[in-house]
């Protein structure tokens, strides 16, 4: 068997393309490796979000060239691919950079990995493959999949039509493109099969999924999780990530009527300002965001909310950031990401007047992340001394302790619990800690649906 070794960067899209490249490439004899030393292919997955990830790639090719080089000089041979967004945003640009690549491939066309390792071996050079057949990539995934706990991403969007003007999504992954219905419930069902309890529903913009389903109607997302709630084995439903303005009533009320559906929802705002969300073109007012938010927890009363921030974009004031830290009060956060503007090339605002000198986005970022971590702190302690249910996906640190998540998508250790990895146990907190919960193990167990 050949090793392969795949880093990944970014997103959860990201995590789920490359679990199927190893599915793709497992035909040829290549076997998951944890190091890059001894890796007969190496693959960094990338993200282009934000400026320093993208340097992060670069940094490790120059390591890998070195193992590369090492490998040659005792008879071996390894090949090194970028994928994902930076292979899409750069192209040649990787190549030129960095000679030691011999594949680069965007996030629409991994399918073609392997012709292009068949095209490498036929000694043809450097293989460069970005284009957008969005269609093509999911129709040419095998169908089996290796599985390696309980819960499980699933991709159903792809692509944004948004155009915030900081974000270079819809030039690395193209327009919006929802997978067919049947092909989603196909995928749902073989893991579910595999013993997969939990399944998140993928998608830049996954609540403007929108595809023909089997009774020859237009299928929501919403539609699509009732479908997946009707599959046996499948306790668990979330989706990641949502666009306010595609927040349908269908979805809201699925909060209410699908048990299977979790109460929590990452929902990114960015800012709080009007005037910076016009200037993102966001396509909607804080305002409307914090109508919705009382929309979704009146349908879902114990529903914990997760966001996006974005810090010292072009031209904002002290006025606007606080505004930002208004709504972050007003609203309240379970959990939340939160960064530094980062100039994107090609993007409008990487080229807008008003830049925020480096100094101030920090301190505004600290600000920010000092009141969104006092928030989380509090929701972690308010859950101690309840009883939640936690799908156990892993073995923790002390013998006979698993680690899983809560509903809320909370981490989770209890002690006595390494037999229960892949069910969903009734659980006590008992402790809140900076980043997990303590927990104990009670004697109910939820029967698999």
């Amino acid at each position: 068997m050949k090793k392969l070794h795949i880093k990944t960067y970014g997103c959860q899209m990201n995590v789920y393309d490359s679990a199927r490249m190893a599915d793709l490439l497992a035909p040829l004899g290549y076997a998951p490796s944890e190091d890059a030393e001894d890796a007969d292919m190496v693959i960094l997955n990338t993200c282009h979000i934000r400026e320093k990830a993208a340097e992060k790639v670069y940094s490790e090719l120059g390591k890998l060239k070195r193992l590369k080089a090492e490998k040659a000089g005792s008879g071996g041979r390894m090949v090194i691919a970028v994928a994902g967004c930076v292979a899409q945003a750069e192209g040649q640009e990787i190549i030129a950079r960095q000679p030691a690549v011999d594949v680069v491939v965007g996030p629409q066309s991994y399918h073609r990995l392997p012709q292009m390792l068949a095209e490498i071996a036929r000694g043809t050079g450097h293989v460069l493959e970005t284009d957008f057949p969005a269609e093509e990539k999911f129709d040419s995934l095998p169908g089996e999949q290796a599985v390696s706990g309980p819960a499980a991403f699933l991709t159903v969007q792809e692509g944004c039509d948004k155009f915030c003007t900081f974000c270079v999504v819809p030039y690395t992954r193209g327009a919006e493109y929802s997978r067919p219905v049947a092909q989603i419930l196909a995928e749902a069902r073989r893991l579910a099969a595999q013993g997969v309890r939990e399944i998140t529903l993928l998608g830049q913009n996954v609540n403007a999924y929108a595809a023909e389903g089997p009774d020859g109607r237009d299928w929501s997302l919403a539609r699509l999780l009732q479908a997946l709630a009707e599959i046996g084995g499948l306790s668990r439903l979330r989706f990641t990530t949502s666009h306010p303005r595609d927040m349908r009533d269908d979805l809201i009320a699925a909060f209410r009527d699908l048990p299977q559906l979790m109460p929590y929802l990452h929902l990114p705002v960015q800012a709080g300002s009007d005037r910076v969300l016009e200037a993102m073109n966001r396509k909607h007012s804080a305002k409307f965001y914090r109508e919705l938010v009382e929309r979704v927890r009146a349908a879902r009363p114990d529903l914990a909310l997760s966001g996006d921030f974005i810090v010292g974009f072009p031209g904002e004031r002290d006025e606007d950031f606080a505004d930002t830290l208004e709504l972050v009060r007003d609203v309240g956060y379970a959990s939340a990401f939160s960064f530094k503007y980062s100039p994107r090339p090609g993007t409008p605002a990487s080229a807008a007047a008003q830049q925020v000198p480096e100094d101030v986005k920090s301190a505004r970022l600290q600000a920010l992340q000092d009141l969104l971590g006092a928030q989380q702190d509090a929701f972690n302690a308010a859950c101690v001394g309840r009883e939640c249910d936690v799908l156990f996906e892993k073995p923790g640190r002390k013998p006979g302790q698993a680690i899983g998540r809560s509903p809320y998508l909370q981490a989770v250790h209890a002690d006595g619990a390494e037999a229960s990895i892949g069910q969903i146990r009734r659980v006590r907190i008992v402790e809140a800690k900076s980043n997990s919960l303590a927990g104990e193990l009670l004697d109910i167990c939820e029967a698999v649906r």
